[in-house]
């Protein structure tokens, strides 16, 4: 394939297959696709709205609301929700993606899963690319679901212009020991499930916890199975789509430095330096930084 074979896919009405054929080629980095990257056109403004948090918090739930309420106004909306994937056997644990089954043949809705290739943090430069692939493909909005594990919630800033973490009220006192770099890159809190026992005081207490040092911050009450007080979150996403993006440096800097780190590390295996440590473990004078300074 080649680059010009894109144009129906990079204009205002996305070609989902050619967006599909152009992120397997560059996701498993095919012949073409290091020219393709470097020839994308981005036509329009199309906001990457990252959402992030623990597991069990309800984000795919949330997704499919938002997507529902994004769809309702005719745009026409991409999801990239990112797997885990498995340090012990390197498997990727992609999901069907069952609560967003019934946007899968929306003409208006793209889904697509990719596995984390055990990229410190659950975000690969990966992820970067292929983002850029879906903004030079005509959607109005992108939707990246990531794991929250590691430190996912804070590299997920370094590639989205609006950020969302999630919680529910189960975190109680867990609400202390929120991360101080999440409260740097969130643009908002949801607290998801908010019908549950203990959730309007758990949101009160975020509230007062956010606002003693940023008062930008805003904290939604959620209840995404029913929709409730989504409509609030997607008024947020759609007011920032035609405001100034202040962090482009700062979103540019963190995008360049993990492409830059992902192309230094080529030939460098996991499974490859497993293989390497089982061998060299059979030395009885075996030295890690030894053997490391062997392998850059």
């Amino acid at each position: 394939m080649s680059a010009s074979s894109t144009g129906k896919a990079s204009q205002n009405n996305p070609n989902h297959r050619t967006v599909a054929r152009w992120l397997t080629v560059v996701e498993n980095d095919l012949p073409g696709a290091n020219d393709y990257l470097k020839n994308l056109k981005f036509e329009k403004n199309v906001p990457v709205i990252g959402i992030t948090g623990p597991p069990g918090a309800g984000k795919s739930t949330l997704v499919n609301s938002i997507l529902s309420e994004l769809v309702e106004k005719s745009n026409k909306v991409a999801v990239l929700a990112i797997d885990p994937t498995s340090p012990f056997n390197f498997g990727s644990l992609l999901g069907d993606r069952i609560r967003m089954a019934a946007h899968f043949t929306h003409p208006n809705v793209f889904i697509r899963s990719l596995a984390t290739r055990g990229s410190l943090g659950g975000l690969s430069a990966k992820t970067i690319e292929m983002t850029d692939v879906l903004r030079a493909s005509g959607f109005d909005y992108i939707l990246i679901e990531t794991v929250g594990v590691g430190q996912s919630e804070i590299e997920i800033a370094g590639l989205a212009d609006l950020t969302f973490v999630v919680l529910v009220p189960e975190g109680g006192d867990e609400i202390q020991n929120i991360k101080s770099g999440l409260m740097e890159i969130a643009d908002a809190f949801i607290v998801n499930k908010a019908d549950r026992d203990g959730a309007v005081l758990f949101a009160n207490n975020l509230r007062k916890m956010v606002q003693q040092k940023h008062t930008h911050i805003q904290v939604f009450e959620v209840i995404a199975t029913q929709n409730t007080g989504v409509k609030e979150v997607v008024d947020l996403i759609t007011t920032q789509k035609n405001q100034k993006n202040n962090r482009k440096e700062f979103l540019l800097a963190e995008k360049a430095y993990s492409l830059i780190r992902q192309k230094r590390m080529v030939g460098i295996s996991k499974t490859d330096l497993q293989k390497a440590i089982n061998t060299a473990l059979s030395d009885p004078a075996f030295n890690l930084y030894t053997f490391v300074e062997k392998h850059l």
